[in-house]
């Protein structure tokens, strides 16, 4: 009965240290993954995991990974998300990335001066996500985040934002307003002081205008100046961008003098003031400035064709400047209105979003 039991007892001691030495090699041996994806989808359990690695070969046997989880007590840890792991990672190291939750990320980017429908067409064109906006107008998916009665325009930062798989574009849309909205409060708190603006909403649609007037960082705070001379002196803006954003899709690429006189809210060549909303979504450089503007007495600026433009105080010089600089030295009649600078459109050409 003794030698019974001691053999029992050996057999038991065996067992568990050839168990051990598998358990061992089964967490630290090297895997082979290949470059596949592993989808861990919401109520997946370490079981329904080592069950998928198995079957694709990954594993010999699912076990020894649900015995690790345990062991190392992570078995309510399992985070869902799309995972590519390393060719030759650990067990050891695939439970640690997948308790982590460190998921493949896919980058969205939002440009500066895309307008809001140009933002939402690039989340509808990002397949990973979970699209819970899918044929809403802008006023409906404002309503949706939480944001009624707010014009979506320049509302949303434009940046690089990263998601996982199934994550959803409400994700992206209210970072995208969190971040815009925190940064203008901190700009506006910053300002200039006497500046012609009631409020940070008023800097935002200015600094939208900047926005789409260049793209050349240098001369932001030129624009700005000049701009904001205006506005002090009473005079209007006349802004290609904000006549174009107002013609919405019947914009062709070309600004008429017919354009000029069409009558939209945004149209500053007929109307004074700020328009009422931002046309674009303006990064940071175009608020700082709008908010930091130039020292200048220009009120006029022309394209010089190059990518800068040609600042005037005074209208006669701003007309030579035309001449000189968009009508290849050829005088005309001015008195029917002044060029002020020739739009280049953006990637794709924006449209007004109606609420």
């Amino acid at each position: 009965m003794r030698t019974a039991l001691v053999r029992l007892v050996i057999a038991f001691i065996a067992l568990g240290l050839i168990a051990g030495v598998y358990l061992s090699w089964a967490w630290n041996h090297r895997l082979e993954l290949g470059s596949d994806t592993y989808l861990v989808k919401p109520g997946m359990t370490w079981h329904g995991l080592a069950r998928e690695l198995r079957n694709r070969g990954v594993l010999l046997e699912r076990h020894s990974l649900v015995w690790l989880a345990y062991l190392s007590r992570h078995h309510r840890d399992l985070k869902t998300g799309e995972y590519r792991f390393r060719n030759g990672i650990t067990a050891k190291e695939l439970l640690d990335q997948v308790v982590a939750g460190r998921v493949i990320e896919y980058p969205v980017v939002l440009v500066e001066g895309w307008t809001f429908n140009q933002f939402m067409q690039a989340l509808e064109q990002s397949p990973k996500l979970t699209h819970s906006f899918t044929g809403l107008p802008p006023k409906a998916v404002m309503e949706k985040l939480g944001l009624a009665g707010e014009h979506p325009e320049g509302r949303f930062f434009p940046d690089t934002y990263y998601y996982s798989a199934g994550q959803s574009d409400r994700m992206i849309l209210a970072n995208a307003y969190d971040k815009m909205q925190k940064l203008l409060d901190q700009e506006w708190q910053n300002r200039d002081a006497d500046l012609p603006f009631k409020n940070s909403y008023e800097a935002l649609i200015m600094a939208s205008i900047v926005e789409k007037e260049t793209g050349r960082a240098d001369e932001r705070p030129m624009i700005a100046g000049a701009f904001i001379n205006r506005l002090r002196r009473g005079m209007r803006l006349q802004s290609d961008p904000t006549t174009i954003y107002g013609m919405g899709a019947a914009f062709d690429g070309n600004l008429r003098l017919k354009d000029l006189r069409r009558a939209t809210p945004y149209n500053t060549y007929t109307r004074s003031g700020l328009p009422p909303s931002p046309i674009a979504m303006p990064g940071k450089e175009s608020i700082r400035a709008v908010l930091h503007p130039a020292k200048t007495r220009a009120v006029f600026f022309v394209a010089r064709g190059d990518g800068s433009h040609e600042f005037s105080e005074t209208l006669s010089e701003h007309n030579r400047a035309v001449i000189k600089y968009q009508l290849k030295g050829k005088a005309r009649d001015f008195s029917s209105h002044t060029v002020k600078t020739p739009y280049a459109p953006r990637p794709s050409s924006p449209s007004n979003p109606s609420q």
